[in-house]
Order: C-alpha cells, then structure tokens, then sequence
C-alpha cells in the first residue's frame, strides 16, 4: 500500500551519488530555499540513513518523515 506523497515545493535526486555528495548537495539546495519550505530528498546511498538525521538534527532543520524502498532512500525535510 503506497502512501500518498508528502506536499513539498523543491526536490533533490541524488541516486547514484556516495557519501559525501548528497550532504554537500542538500545543504547548497538548503541555502537557496526559503525557512519553513519542504524539500524532498531521493538518494541510493545507504549512509544517507546515518548523514541525513545528523545533519537536520546539527542545523536544526526537520526531518519530517523518511521512507525506504528497493534501495532508495527519500526524506522529507523542512527547512529552519
């Protein structure tokens, strides 16, 4: 059963990127967002499991949901 998708205004597909990469690119796509915007992020890097709750939690943003499927990864973040 597929849950519908959560409302976002700006998306991030990093699949087929590695650790360090989908970090660097979330926190540059952060900065050009407005505070309280959703992005969605979509990575095939399992680290990002690990990098991507650590980072909301230092910078303060909030990781409103996470999924997983088939070897991707997708995060819904608002940003602070």
């Amino acid at each position: 059963m597929n849950k519908p998708s959560l409302a976002h205004q700006h998306q991030l597909d990093t699949s087929g990127l590695f650790c360090p990469e989908p970090i660097m690119l979330l926190h540059t796509k952060l900065n050009e967002m407005l505070t309280g915007e959703v992005l969605l992020l979509i990575a095939t890097d399992p680290a990002t499991t690990r990098d991507v709750p650590k980072f909301c939690q230092f910078l303060k943003h909030s990781l409103i949901h996470q999924e997983e499927d088939q070897q991707q990864y997708r995060y819904w973040l608002k940003k602070a």
